[in-house]
């Protein structure tokens, strides 16, 4: 099936879940991602569970502290 992963369409296993797309998409600290699917933020307890579908939407996002100290 196909889906857009941060802007790129790729081809993927139907049913496949956010985390075997996270560890596809080889993402570097997975533990402090957030990902949004069809700009909706998913559960992170579901990663596992969350199947993706065709035509989905996927953005990884990391939230970074900083400012002024």
């Amino acid at each position: 099936m196909k889906i857009t992963v941060a802007g790129v369409t790729k081809e993927v296993a139907d049913g496949i879940t956010i985390a075997e797309l996270i560890e596809a998409e080889k993402v570097e600290t997975p533990e402090y991602v957030t990902v949004s699917v069809n700009e909706e933020f998913a559960d992170r307890e579901a990663y596992g569970s969350q199947k993706l579908s065709e035509g989905d939407t996927i953005e990884f996002l990391y939230f970074m502290g900083g400012g002024r100290a």
